[in-house]
């Protein structure tokens, strides 16, 4: 029976029942790290990383390794043919053809594992694209909590730090929310939680943002403007009037985050004003059950006194991502049955063909790759009409919108581009670039439709 290509590019890739049996996978992995070596003999992962890491790459090889696999490694593309002008899609073709059974992929442009598994002819997993996903440490950063707290639904999770470029802490509110978890965003000033994001968990989970109470977190939320995000009463809580905000009361994990400086683009921060952790601000009384969790390095963000400090699990946190790695691997290369249903296929992203790139993400791989890669959008809502990148799930930018059958354009509210197949779609900043384009603007009937714009 012919194993069906999957890869793992967010999340969202794994139904929750996966992401429970991985658990129950990493637990046997975890139990004896050494009694696995059968599972994949003869199979090669490839490390394709074009930025630095350590925990992740080092622990996906070994993982690899302990299932009984081998590994090749180019741990700094920028010594690779990548230097030389070779694109991405070019390399996952090579590198996935007899080299290797699976491709570890790290990129800084966002959406470029999207691009790589359209082109790999082997499983690609993302191991961080920009500041866009990071699903292993996600799947790492669950599966502690599992260990830890024995679920996820209803815990109380704080988010601190560099909420804005974090690719890890964008993938683990997605998780939380979907696992049914309360998340409390504590953000460095200024670096607060991207729209995007909030726009997603507003149309995927039913959360609503609310000014947090965080005063009784001390002076880790001191000079922060919490907010509080859950997808267990969003009704209710649209109904919260308190000036003050929802009150934080409880903690059952706290997640620091450093400053993703080398996204920043420039001199945004200074560090030594960000959010620290000291053992003072352990001393409160709402984080006295809390975990402490990290996804490494830290820099100056959580004093080293709280290393020895049982709540500190970081290190723990480290050391399980192999066997979680080790579960991830044998599930893509088909040597684990999970005995769960996959989620429903991603809806496939439709090709832009006409006009300029609508994506507004100067970091997306559809601006910063020039060859092998079509711009492509997915339709968020019909009226008014919202698309999303469907490389680096950025929300579209545009005023107008054409049909490329009717040779029309109109406003994104119009009621007419419900009955506009996606495919036809054309996206325009301003009504020159609609008319430069050979478009005319939708003349209107006396019943209010536009004239010429039926079913295309």
């Amino acid at each position: 029976m012919t194993q069906t290509l999957r890869h793992l590019v967010s999340i969202d890739d794994l139904s929750v029942e996966e992401i429970r049996a991985l658990f129950a996978a990493a637990d046997r992995f975890a139990a004896d790290p050494r009694g696995h070596a059968d599972l994949c003999p003869g199979m090669i992962s490839a490390s394709l990383f074009y930025e630095p890491s350590t925990r992740t790459r080092l622990s996906f090889e070994s993982a690899m390794l302990r299932l009984g696999g081998g590994v090749i490694t180019a741990a700094e593309m920028k010594q690779s043919s990548a230097s030389k002008g070779e694109s991405l899609a070019d390399t996952v073709r090579v590198v996935g053809g007899a080299y290797s059974d699976v491709i570890v992929l790290r990129h800084p442009s966002e959406g470029a594992a999207r691009l790589a598994a359209q082109y790999s002819p082997v499983p690609v997993i993302n191991a961080g694209d920009g500041a866009h996903e990071h699903p292993t440490q996600t799947l790492c950063d669950l599966y502690n909590l599992h260990v830890e707290r024995g679920r996820i639904e209803g815990l109380d999770v704080v988010l601190a730090g560099d909420l804005k470029y974090s690719r890890t802490v964008h993938s683990f509110a997605y998780a939380l929310a979907r696992f049914g978890a309360n998340i409390v965003c504590v953000p460095q000033a200024g670096f607060e939680m991207p729209e995007y994001v909030l726009c997603r968990l507003r149309e995927e989970f039913g959360v609503e943002p609310i000014r947090a109470d965080a005063r009784r977190l001390g002076n880790l939320a001191s000079d922060s403007d919490a907010v509080y995000l859950t997808p267990q009463k969003p009704h209710q809580l649209s109904l919260f009037t308190d000036a003050r905000g929802w009150e934080v009361e409880h903690v059952d994990a706290l997640y620091m985050t450093r400053p993703q400086t080398e996204r920043h683009g420039g001199a945004e921060l200074s560090e030594a004003s960000y959010l620290r952790l000291e053992k003072r601000s352990m001393a409160v009384e709402s984080l006295r059950d809390a975990v402490v969790m990290h996804p490494l390095p830290r820099r100056d963000e959580i004093d080293s006194e709280i290393d020895s400090d049982p709540r500190s699990i970081y290190f723990k946190q480290a050391a399980r991502g192999v066997p979680i790695r080790m579960a991830i691997l044998g599930l893509l290369l088909g040597r684990s049955d999970l005995g769960v249903e996959p989620p429903a296929p991603r809806p496939e992203g439709v090709a832009v063909r006409v006009g300029d790139n609508p994506c507004p993400n100067p970091a997306c791989i559809s601006r910063t790759e020039t060859r092998h890669v079509t711009p492509a959008f997915t339709l968020a809502g019909r009226v008014p009409l919202r698309a999303h990148c469907a490389y680096c799930s950025r929300e579209l930018t545009f005023e107008w919108v054409g049909c490329s059958s009717t040779g029309h354009y109109h406003a994104p509210g119009a009621g007419d581009l419900r009955r506009v197949r996606p495919d036809h779609l054309v996206f325009f900043t301003d009504r020159g670039a609609a008319e430069a384009c050979g478009f005319k603007p939708a003349a209107r009937s006396r019943d209010g439709i536009s004239a010429g714009s039926g079913p295309a």
